[in-house]
């Protein structure tokens, strides 16, 4: 696992602030603002992702199987391939803990800073609720209108330094595609098959909590 550290939850007075650097069309800067307090305010989260590893001379596929509650943390565990299926990764007050049961995940870094496969979610989470969002727009992605959001450190140029970037279905507010490029190169890259972002209770009954759910797949 590498060393690469990842921010979570923030306080949402910060929103506004975080936003400030997002060039993009009203419309989706509203959007995007709307789906950074969906982040903040969740109660956890749950997926399927397929991932892809990119060492420049050597390519590593993943299927990781992810939830989040606010009680466990964040969990991450390997389905494929059979080789080394069921590593887990247990991530909570920003630390982080590997199951192997025999197995091992000899990857090496992706970068200088240390970051490896297993770090793609939680940086994708990072990025949601405190990145710098510095673009934002709509394009398409197969038949589907996305909006994508990039984020990086405020004082790099575009495709300096590490930069996470997100595709969100515009209608179904939904994760399809996240990638983590380091200087200008995608080094991870993850398809979500599934993503169940879930909310707190809202009404004042107590009522069960409500799930925004939906099932994604790239074409």
């Amino acid at each position: 696992m590498g060393a690469t550290k990842f921010c979570t939850r923030t306080i949402p007075l910060l929103l506004c602030a975080l936003l400030c650097g997002c060039v993009g069309e009203q419309g989706d800067n509203a959007l995007t603002l709307q789906l950074r307090a969906d982040f903040l305010s969740r109660a956890g989260c749950t997926g399927t992702m397929d991932l892809t590893a990119d060492y420049g001379q050597r390519v590593y596929e993943y299927t990781v199987d992810f939830s989040e509650t606010e009680q466990d943390g964040l969990t991450m565990v390997i389905t494929a391939p059979e080789n080394v299926a069921g590593i887990t990764a247990r991530i909570a007050d920003g630390q982080t803990a590997l199951d192997y049961e025999g197995l091992q995940l000899e990857t090496g870094p992706l970068n200088s800073d240390g970051l490896s496969p297993m770090d793609a979610l939680p940086a994708f989470l990072a990025a949601m609720e405190s990145g710098y969002m510095a673009e934002t727009g709509s394009e398409m992605l197969g038949e589907t209108v996305v909006l994508r959001i990039c984020c990086r450190d405020p004082e790099l140029d575009p495709g300096q330094g590490l930069e996470t970037v997100l595709w969100f279905d515009k209608a179904q507010k939904t994760l399809l595609l996240g990638e983590i490029r380091s200087e200008g190169i995608t080094v991870i890259r993850s398809e979500f098959s599934a993503f169940i972002l879930q909310q707190q209770p809202t009404n004042e009954k107590g009522s069960n909590e409500h799930e925004s759910k939906s099932e994604t797949r790239l074409e």
